[in-house]
């Protein structure tokens, strides 16, 4: 990647949702005005089998959908999630200080934030502990972006509602933490299965993957040891498999102040971090990383549009043969007719890396025009 490029991506990693909206307006109101969905929704051209809505692959890839970006660059993508931890080990400060630094928009330990509204449904706790645990943590610097709350519905009865009327009323609303599972969950009576904790996470999923509000679930672990970290999470395996992903946290020692935060994801490289509490502020601090981050090879033809657009040309309209005519080199790289589906699968790659927003266009007779755009404090 060259500087530029680099510089654009750097960039990228703290632009807010008040940054993406200023590019695309229905970023984070697509609740509001679109109930078929954010990724969800299929194009035009899709059919319609016996009540199957389908899609062919080539109908797929001449798709674009709005770019997914992490909350956390290089930790956590958008989506849901399960926080899983044993009793007392420190959850409740971990989604604290989580909570917190999305809100301000500061970097969690070596890793950027993406700036947004956060709705903490602490539901195991009381406002006053509350102000005591986060003065303890962060002093008296406050946020207007972090919200909190001891009481909800039940995923049943309403949270999903009240999760709606949240969005709307911040359309920079970011990251939804629901601690704890147990408070909002439904049982079949005392019995425990796959369909019931599935059922369970499923209404949260098609929540986040609608609005692109990344969700995150505390939860408790299994007292027995397991060879797969995955296989602590307490309950069946429905509530792994209905989410995106999880956040293991745990100790080998109970008195220890290390603990092990095990990252495993959907879509994200799987990571385990060493971390250590500070006795003091009980701020979680970052000791060591066991997992290199896996850098992926750079794209020739998003390497050439990030050369094209920059802060001297931020904007650009057109058709993919006129920005081949543009762009110097391009036409070795690609053809014209390959250049929009490119952009389609790389939409997010050339947003969250290079900062640039793509957007295809109303198309016009036989012209299928889009727009790339920087997104960055001064384009903004």
């Amino acid at each position: 990647m060259n500087t530029d490029a680099k510089e654009k991506a750097a960039r990228s990693t703290v632009v807010g949702a008040t940054d993406e909206q200023h590019i695309s307006k229905n970023v984070n109101s697509i609740i509001a005005d679109d109930p078929g969905g954010n990724n969800m929704k299929p194009s035009e051209t899709s059919a319609m089998m016996g009540g199957l809505e389908i899609l062919s692959m080539t109908e797929l890839y001449d798709s674009s959908f709005e770019p997914r970006v992490p909350v956390v660059d290089g930790l956590l993508n958008s989506g849901t999630y399960i926080f899983a931890g044993a009793p007392k080990v420190g959850k409740s400060f971990f989604m604290a200080q989580l909570a917190y630094h999305v809100a301000m928009g500061i970097p969690l330990w070596d890793y950027p934030v993406r700036q947004g509204a956060v709705l903490y449904l602490a539901l195991e706790d009381d406002y006053a502990r509350l102000q005591q645990r986060l003065a303890m943590m962060f002093g008296e610097e406050s946020t207007d972006k972090l919200y909190l709350a001891i009481k909800s519905k039940t995923i049943k009865d309403g949270l999903a509602e009240q999760m709606t009327c949240f969005v709307k009323e911040h359309a920079d609303a970011r990251l939804i933490i629901i601690d704890t599972l147990q408070r909002v969950r439904e049982t079949d009576g005392d019995k425990m299965s796959y369909g019931t904790d599935y059922d369970n996470m499923t209404p949260l999923k098609e929540f986040s993957d609608r609005t692109g509000v990344m969700i995150i679930v505390v939860h408790h672990t299994r007292k027995m040891a397991a060879d797969d970290v995955c296989e602590t999470i307490s309950g069946t395996n429905g509530l792994l498999g209905a989410v995106d992903g999880a956040l293991i946290l745990y100790k080998k020692k109970r008195t220890s102040t290390e603990a092990t935060l095990d990252v495993i994801g959907r879509d994200q490289q799987e990571q385990e971090l060493t971390l250590s509490r500070n006795q003091d502020t009980c701020v979680w601090e970052k000791v060591k990383s066991e997992t290199e981050l896996f850098v992926s090879k750079p794209d020739p033809v998003l390497e050439k549009i990030s050369e094209f657009i920059t802060e001297d040309n931020p904007e650009w309209e057109g058709t993919s043969s006129e920005l081949i005519e543009m762009i110097p080199g391009l036409v070795d790289i690609i053809q014209s007719n390959t250049l929009v589906r490119r952009l389609n699968i790389n939409r997010g790659k050339l947003f969250r890396d290079y900062g640039i927003y793509y957007e295809p266009l109303q198309r016009k007779s036989d012209r299928k025009p889009f727009a790339l755009r920087l997104v960055n404090e001064e384009a903004s």
